[in-house]
């Protein structure tokens, strides 16, 4: 399996699987800079296990940080130091993909990464978190994903990864809506745009339906893209679009709720290395990822409000959800939904989601 991924990551590496407010999440005891190369089992004394936990983000202000602060301060405690963690936002790279390779190294042990490389590496069913309008609501969401559905789709990351990734928390990157240089009200209004999504199938299916015409554009690169024309119009949530300023360019200016996808990120350990900790240190790592997942959700539902108030200050104009034909949206991606559960054996997964509403 880790061979296989490794000639896999070649080809990832070229893309990217892309992508809080409150008080500042400052940390001083965090070291952003240095272990990089450090394997996560070299213990500065027999007692004493050291962790290495990234995230691909290079703000504090985004809920990656808080969540992996919260589990840093909470392990550290819960273990009276007997495990210490080094925290790199942004610093062992910002490419999902580049976390990933680290965790199979044992560069770091544990990281935030969207589900999407998975696919490639024989596990399809993660795509399944990409389908659009599959959930209704966050709180929708967090059923289904805290629920029997959540745990079926752990066990079969687990299984078919061969251990070699377990999921220790669903994270939120919040709820993707569309932004462009007009606003969109029914799917007819996205027809001939191009638009920059996420790399999944099931989700250029979706706006290739709609009548856009997806691209692919390196998150980095993509603020440069609207603000030269290069792309009409792309999608994600509030806080990371904020962020990034995108709402400030030409093509971004417009910012239409369509609420298509809530989204899920994987927080993940190498199965074998957490299988090689001893009952008390798991019962550690437990909790402190369930305080981290918890904090990391806090904050992306507090900074959506915020993000939403901070670039209608900025000049952006809000088409809000009341105002689109959500239902129009819907009718193109529950066909999707239901095709891709038949092709890949997976409608009693997708019916467990449905039920959860």
């Amino acid at each position: 399996m880790k061979k296989r991924l490794a000639l896999v990551l070649v080809g990832v590496m070229m893309m990217t699987i892309f992508a809080g407010c409150g008080d500042n999440p400052t940390d001083t005891s965090v070291d952003t800079s240095e272990n990089t190369s450090e394997n996560q089992n070299s213990d500065t004394s027999e007692d004493v296990l050291n962790l290495i936990v990234a995230q691909n983000q290079t703000s504090l202000e985004n809920p990656y940080a808080y969540g992996i602060i919260e589990f840093k301060e909470t392990v550290e405690a819960l273990s009276d130091g007997q495990i210490q963690v080094t925290l790199h936002h942004g610093t062992l790279g910002e490419s999902e993909s580049e976390l990933i390779e680290k965790l199979q190294m044992g560069a770091a042990s544990m990281v935030v990464a969207s589900p999407g490389f998975m696919t490639a590496i024989g596990v399809p069913e993660v795509d399944m978190l990409s389908l659009l309008y599959l959930f209704k609501s966050f709180d929708h969401w967090e059923t289904a994903m805290d629920g029997e559905f959540g745990e079926a789709m752990k066990n079969i990351i687990l299984e078919k990864t061969s251990n070699d990734f377990r999921v220790m928390g669903y994270w939120s990157a919040g709820v993707r809506d569309f932004y462009g240089k007009a606003p969109i009200t029914k799917p007819e209004d996205a027809q001939g745009m191009t638009i920059r999504t996420q790399t999944s199938g099931v989700v250029k299916d979706f706006w290739v339906e709609v009548g856009a015409v997806p691209t692919s554009i390196a998150w980095g690169e993509l603020y440069q893209a609207l603000q030269q024309g290069v792309v009409d119009s792309a999608e994600n949530d509030y806080t990371n679009m904020m962020l990034k300023e995108h709402h400030k360019t030409p093509n971004g200016k417009y910012f239409s709720e369509t609420d298509h996808d809530y989204t899920t990120r994987l927080y993940l350990i190498d199965g074998n290395f957490y299988n090689s900790l001893s009952d008390q240190q798991k019962a550690w790592v437990d909790e402190a990822a369930e305080a981290a997942t918890a904090k990391e959700r806090e904050i992306t539902y507090e900074m959506k409000d915020e993000s939403k108030a901070k670039i209608i200050e900025d000049g952006a104009i809000v088409t809000e959800k009341s105002e689109i034909d959500i239902e129009a949206f819907k009718a193109i991606a529950i066909p999707i939904q239901d095709k891709f559960a038949t092709d890949n054996n997976m409608t009693d997964l997708l019916e467990m989601v449905r039920a959860a509403e």
